[in-house]
């Protein structure tokens, strides 16, 4: 049986005061294009669907669209709820769209059911997922005694995890929202400070394949088959190398767990370009490029240009972000602490901090030390 993963849609969402919506609608088309030359039997959508928890009318019509022509297509949909979105909204009604072989995970409850499926080996079960907290597993199972209520989102996870008892002797598959420990990140996530919404990949072992949202790049933990598809559309310049993808799972005889991607191509691409004012005006700089994707000008005059944002979008009319690169702004950053702390993990910190008093990074021994320090110091305070 064959499915195809996506995560992170993020449908209405802005980056930089431009909408996105039309460079959406075109990706989720390829997708859907995708799915039809795939033949693909279903589709994994492991969250974050929406930019917010109530999305405006135009997303909600974009993916009311994607929807119908994956049931219209015969592909099912299988789709929960991330931190983005509202698990209320996400869930309303998913028992009417079950009619047409859409599922979407319902508010977690205490309970996940898996949705059984038949295919030449056998019976597969997919499970759904919502993004959860310690407080939703908490409010859910309120009945549990106090010493076996979760504390944090690896005990959360584990625990929901736990009470789905998947058959193993059977193919499962889990479509799940959460940040694994190890993911790399990038500046379009939600950041936790400290790691505190890490879980383990050990928890999932049960699981033939695992279908991820949360992270915005395409990465595997542990395993091959414990996988962040990453989003369809680059949202931050930091993912401006990136090649975007869909994920191709096959799922022969129990054991066989066959992954392709298949790379996609956005609208208007998010790409960096540097240089002086003169040299990225010159029209031999700029004349064999698409001047109408989403640019970062990084200039490296020593003065600033009058008006330069304005003055470059005559050439390229979505430029998004104009920073400098000269003296003055080395000398800047040299004096800050941090950048954008809230992207940071403590340890990354506590790391910016130590060089910034020392003139030079700590060691490994270092690092570890503090690392373990911070950690018994989360424990504590859990």
């Amino acid at each position: 049986m064959k499915f195809l993963h996506i995560s992170d849609l993020h449908i209405g969402k802005r980056v930089s005061e431009f909408s996105m919506i039309e460079d959406q609608k075109h990706i989720l088309g390829q997708i859907l294009h995708i799915a039809h030359t795939q033949q693909a039997d279903g589709i994994l959508i492991a969250g974050d669907i929406y930019d917010k928890p109530v999305p405006p009318a135009e997303a909600v019509q974009v993916f009311d669209w994607f929807l119908t022509g994956l049931a219209d297509l015969k592909t099912k949909v299988f789709a929960v709820s991330g931190n983005h979105d509202s698990a209320e909204r996400i869930a309303f009604g998913a028992r009417l769209m079950r009619g047409r072989d859409v599922y979407m995970s319902p508010v977690y409850d205490g309970s996940v059911c898996g949705i059984s499926l038949e295919d030449a080996y056998g019976e597969i079960c997919v499970y759904l997922l919502p993004f959860i907290k310690p407080a939703v597993v908490r409010h859910a199972l309120k009945d549990l005694p106090e010493k076996l209520q979760p504390q944090n989102c690896q005990d959360a996870v584990k625990l929901a995890l736990e009470r789905m008892r998947p058959d193993t002797s059977k193919r499962n598959i889990l479509i799940a929202h959460q940040f694994v420990t190890g993911a790399g990140r990038c500046e379009s996530e939600e950041i936790s400070i400290g790691g505190l919404d890490q879980v383990s990949a050990d928890i999932f072992d049960a699981f033939d394949y695992v279908a991820l949202g949360h992270i915005h790049s395409p990465q595997h933990l542990k395993r091959e088959t414990v996988r962040y598809c990453g989003t369809p559309l680059k949202y931050s310049f930091s993912e401006a190398s990136q090649t975007k993808s869909v994920t191709i799972v096959e799922l022969n005889e129990k054991g066989s767990v066959r992954l392709q991607t298949v790379p996609l191509t956005p609208l208007h691409d998010m790409r960096k370009i540097r240089g002086t004012y003169l040299e990225v005006t010159a029209r031999s700089f700029y004349q064999d490029t698409d001047t109408e994707d989403y640019i970062q000008v990084t200039l490296t005059d020593e003065e600033d240009i009058p008006d330069g944002l304005q003055k470059l979008r005559v050439i390229y009319p979505n430029l998004m972000q104009l920073v400098y690169d000269n003296s003055r702004t080395r000398q800047n950053q040299e004096m800050e602490l941090a950048e954008d702390p809230e992207q940071k993990s403590g340890l990354e910190l506590f790391a910016d901090f130590y060089e910034l008093q020392n003139n030079h990074p700590m060691n490994t021994k270092q690092t570890e030390y503090v690392r373990q320090l911070i950690e018994s110091l989360e424990t504590i305070r859990m």
